[in-house]
C-alpha cells in the first residue's frame, strides 16, 4: 500500500484487509503492523464487527447487541430488502490517501489530519484510482448481487454519490482567492472538478502500444498521472513515448518477448559480486569506472510546459545548481500540461539526475549472469576509493561474456521534492458579446500592401481577445478566412467637420471624437509630413472612407478628443471630401492594428459573406456577426489628376498632371511613377450634370474646340472632368472644373 498503490489493490481491499479481515487494537499495534484478526466466536456473526461487510449486513437478519449481549428476536430489518446508497464517497488527492480516504487538510478545521504514513505530498492518481475501485468492483454482479425483494443491485450505483464535484466553475475556483478562501486546499483536496478528464500513465503508454500494434506489453510498473499530452505530428511508438519517459522516469525494456515498463525507481536491485566478474585479458577485473567531466554539466535546467489547473497557457519552470557559475544551460519543452510544483519537481530530477549519471562503469559479466539484462538494476559494493552504489544497465553486448554499460543512479532523486502547490492566475470570465467590424476598402497606405484587399478594423464593448473572420461567397460553408489578435481604436464624431481644402493644414474647428478604448496624442509637425497619425473618416460603408492626418490631440473629456491642425484627403482620398462629415460619422485610427484581410484578387467587385466574432465560439454562435460585402479595390484606382487648367478664347485647350498611387515620393525623378499599364483618361462634358460628351486620350492635353462645342449644343458654361484610366480597376476619382463661357 501507499504511494504505488495500484487499482487492483484497492479492488481487493474493498472487501478484505483492515476492517473487514483484521484491525488494529492500539496505535501502538497498528505501529507495529500487528494485526488482530475480526472474530465473533459466541455467536459466529463476525460480520457485526467488519465495518466493510456491507453484503453481510444487506443479506442477513440482525440481531441487537445491548451490553454485549445478543438479543435472540431479530430486529424488523427484512434482509435484502432495500438497496443501498453511498450518499457520499471519495479519496483526497493526497500521498496514500486510500489508508483513510475521509480524511482531509484544511487549516481552519479541527478534524484536519492526514491519512496514515502519509508524507502529505499531492496525489492526483491515487484518488483516481479510488474512485475507479469503487466504480468498478461495485458495478460486477458477481460483487452485487440483485435482490428478489425488489428487483434492483444491493448497491444503486445510480445513487452514488462521489464527494466533491463543486458546482464553482474550475479554474475560476480554486484559483480565485479573492472571492474563496478555501481554494488553498483543492491541491490535496477530494476535489475532482479539473481532475476527470486526466488519465493514468499505464493507461497513456498502453494505447501508444496497442495503435502501433505491439501486443505483447505490460504497463502494470508504471504510476503515473497525465493531465493532458498533445502530439501534434504523426509519429512512431518511440517518438510519442520518449517524452512521457523523460516526464515520468521510466524505461522500456524487453523481456521475454514482452516490452515491459518500468519506473526508475531503484528498486529490485540484483547484488553482484566482483568476484564473479569476467576476467579481462591481464586476468584482472574488467570493471571500469569513469566519471565526466564537470564543465561538461549543465548548471541550469529550463523546461517548458503547458500550465494546469489555469488557462492552459504557456508555463517555465527552472532548477538552477547552487554552485553554478559557467555551467551551460539546458532548455526543453514537453507538450504536456503540467502544475508549476511538477514542473519544478522535473527540471530538480533532471538537474539531479545529470549530476549522479556522471558516474559510469564498464563491466564484463560471465554467462551465469544471463538473467541480468538492460535496464536492470545492479549493487555493486566499495572499491577502494570508490563507494558503492546502484547502476542501471543500459547497455549489453553478448558474446563468450557479457559487456556491460552502467550509470549510476541514486533512488532518492526519483522521489518528488516538496514544493507547495500555489494557486495559479486565472483571466476574469469575459462573455461573449458580439464585435463591432469596420471593413475599410482604402487606398494603399504601404508599398507592399495588397491593392485590392481590405482593411478590417474590430472593436468591441468587452474584448474577447482573438476575433475570427469566416468568410463564404454564399450563405453556407464557411471558411475561416483571418484572426484579429488587436484591438483597433475606433470612434464616433461627435460634431459636424465641414469641407476643407487638400495638401493645406485644417485650422478650422476642432473634430471631437469619442472612443470606446484606446487613446490618441499630439505629435510633431516632422512627424506629422512623415505620414503619422493618418486616420480614416467614413460612413461605415466599405467603399466611402476619407484618409486625414491630425497634428494635435487633446483630451476634452472622458475618452473624448478634439483634433486641429489637419491634413484632408490623404492617399488621393480628396475626390471623396464632402460637403460636410455628419455627426456620428465612423473614426478608425490607422496605426497598423487594422490589418488587410485575406482575400483572393479574382474575388473582388463579387459579394462575400462574413461572420466575425470571437475565435473561442464557433462562426454559427449568437456573438458573432454578420456582414456582406463587394469590395471595388481601391487600392488599385488611380488619383484624381490635379492642375486641371483651362487655356484660350475659343478653342478651350485643357491640360493636367496626372498623380500616382505608389513611388511618388522621390523628389529627384524628373515624374511620378505611372503605375499602370498605360497613360490614359477618361474625359467628360457635362452640362447641369447632362453628360454631353466623353472621350479617351492618351496624353494630358486635349483641345475642346468650338466646332466641338457647337456639335454638343454647348453656349454656355460647362463642366470637364478628367479621371486617369486603369485596366484593372477603370476609371479613377475625377478632378473636376467649370468653365464659364
Amino acid at each position: 500500500m501507499g504511494r504505488f498503490m495500484i487499482w487492483s489493490t484497492c479492488v481487493r481491499t474493498l472487501r478484505g484487509g483492515e476492517g473487514y479481515d483484521w484491525y488494529y487494537h492500539s496505535l501502538d499495534a497498528q505501529a507495529a503492523q500487528i494485526r488482530t484478526q475480526i472474530m465473533d466466536g459466541a455467536h459466529s456473526e463476525p460480520w457485526v464487527f467488519r465495518y466493510k461487510d456491507i453484503r453481510s449486513f444487506w443479506s442477513l437478519v440482525h440481531h441487537e447487541r445491548v451490553g454485549g449481549v445478543r438479543s435472540l428476536a431479530p430486529t424488523v430489518w427484512e434482509p435484502k430488502s432495500k438497496p443501498i446508497w453511498f450518499t457520499e464517497f471519495g479519496c483526497a488527492a493526497i500521498d496514500k490517501g486510500t489508508n483513510q480516504p475521509n480524511k482531509f487538510l484544511d487549516a481552519k478545521s479541527s478534524e484536519s489530519s492526514l491519512p496514515n504514513y502519509s508524507n502529505g505530498g499531492r496525489d492526483d492518481l491515487i484518488q483516481k484510482q479510488y474512485l475507479r475501485a469503487m466504480e468498478s468492483y461495485w458495478n460486477d454482479p458477481a460483487n452485487n448481487p440483485v435482490s428478489k425483494e425488489y428487483g434492483g443491485a444491493m448497491i444503486d450505483m445510480s445513487r452514488a454519490f462521489v464527494w466533491a464535484w463543486d458546482t464553482r466553475p474550475f479554474p475560476v475556483f480554486p484559483n480565485n482567492g479573492e472571492l474563496w478562501s478555501d481554494g488553498t486546499n483543492y491541491a490535496r483536496g477530494h476535489w475532482i472538478n479539473g481532475r476527470t478528464g486526466a488519465r493514468s500513465l499505464a493507461s497513456v503508454v498502453d494505447e501508444i502500444c496497442r495503435r502501433a500494434g505491439v501486443v505483447h506489453h505490460d504497463v502494470s510498473g508504471l504510476y503515473g498521472y497525465v493531465r493532458g499530452y498533445v502530439r501534434t505530428n504523426v509519429s512512431d511508438a518511440r517518438s510519442s513515448l520518449q517524452p512521457l519517459m523523460l516526464r515520468y522516469a521510466f524505461d522500456a525494456i524487453e523481456r521475454d518477448g514482452v516490452l515491459k515498463f518500468r519506473m526508475r525507481d531503484g528498486a529490485d536491485a540484483v547484488s553482484v559480486d566482483p568476484d564473479y566478474f569476467a576476467l579481462g585479458a591481464d586476468d584482472v577485473s574488467s570493471l571500469e569506472q569513469s566519471r565526466e567531466a564537470e564543465a561538461e554539466l549543465a548548471g541550469r535546467v529550463r523546461l517548458s510546459f503547458v500550465q494546469a489547473d489555469a488557462n492552459y497557457e504557456n508555463a517555465h519552470e527552472e532548477a538552477v545548481r547552487p554552485d553554478d557559475t559557467t555551467h551551460a544551460v539546458s532548455t526543453s519543452q514537453l507538450p504536456m500540461s503540467l502544475t508549476l510544483a511538477e514542473g519544478r519537481q522535473v527540471t530538480e530530477r533532471w538537474l539531479a539526475e545529470s549530476t549522479t549519471s556522471r558516474d559510469m562503469i564498464r563491466m564484463s559479466l560471465p554467462p551465469s549472469q544471463i538473467g541480468i539484462g538492460a535496464g536492470d538494476i545492479v549493487e555493486l559494493p566499495a572499491d577502494g576509493n570508490e563507494g558503492g552504489g546502484l547502476f542501471r544497465m543500459d547497455r549489453i553486448e553478448r558474446g563468450a561474456s557479457q559487456l556491460v554499460e552502467a550509470v549510476r543512479i541514486d533512488p532518492s532523486v526519483y522521489e518528488p521534492s516538496e514544493i507547495a502547490d500555489e494557486l495559479a492566475r486565472v483571466e476574469a470570465f469575459v462573455a461573449s458579446v458580439p464585435v463591432v467590424p469596420l471593413f475599410m476598402d482604402l487606398p494603399l497606405i504601404q508599398q507592399e500592401d495588397a491593392p485590392h484587399a481590405p482593411y478590417l478594423a474590430v472593436s468591441a464593448s468587452t474584448w474577447p481577445g482573438d476575433v475570427a473572420v469566416y468568410r463564404s461567397s454564399t450563405q453556407e460553408n464557411y471558411s475561416l478566412s483571418d484572426i484579429v489578435s488587436a484591438r483597433s481604436i475606433i470612434g464616433v464624431r461627435l460634431n459636424e467637420l465641414p469641407r476643407a481644402s487638400a495638401g493645406l493644414v485644417d485650422r478650422g474647428g476642432s473634430l471631437d471624437v469619442k472612443l470606446d478604448f484606446g487613446a490618441l496624442s499630439s505629435l510633431t509637425q516632422e512627424a506629422l509630413l512623415s505620414g503619422e497619425n493618418l486616420a480614416a473618416i467614413g460612413d461605415g460603408t466599405s467603399g466611402n472612407w476619407e484618409m486625414f492626418q491630425f497634428q494635435d490631440a487633446e483630451l476634452i473629456g472622458a475618452g473624448t478628443f478634439a483634433l486641429s491642425r489637419r491634413l484632408r484627403g490623404q492617399l488621393g482620398s480628396d475626390a471623396l471630401i464632402p460637403d460636410t462629415w455628419p455627426a456620428g460619422s465612423w473614426f478608425v485610427l490607422m496605426n497598423g492594428t487594422p490589418e488587410q484581410i485575406n482575400l483572393p484578387a479574382n474575388l473582388r467587385n463579387i459579394e462575400q459573406n462574413f461572420l466575425i466574432g470571437p475565435a473561442n465560439r464557433p462562426y454559427y454562435d449568437p456573438s458573432h456577426v454578420a456582414q456582406a460585402h463587394a469590395f471595388d479595390g481601391i487600392g488599385l484606382r488611380p488619383y484624381a489628376p490635379v492642375h486641371l487648367c483651362k487655356d484660350g478664347v475659343a478653342d478651350h485647350q485643357f491640360s493636367w498632371l496626372r498623380r500616382t498611387r505608389m513611388g511618388g515620393d522621390d523628389w529627384s525623378l524628373p515624374d511620378v511613377p505611372l503605375n499602370e499599364e498605360t497613360e490614359s483618361y477618361h474625359i467628360q462634358i457635362k452640362v447641369e450634370g447632362q453628360l454631353k460628351r466623353e472621350v479617351m486620350v492618351g496624353s494630358s492635353v486635349w483641345d475642346y474646340t468650338v466646332a466641338m462645342r457647337a456639335v454638343d449644343g454647348i453656349s454656355g458654361p460647362y463642366a470637364v472632368e478628367v479621371a486617369q484610366l486603369s485596366a484593372r480597376f477603370g476609371a479613377g476619382l475625377a478632378a473636376r472644373t467649370v468653365v464659364v463661357v
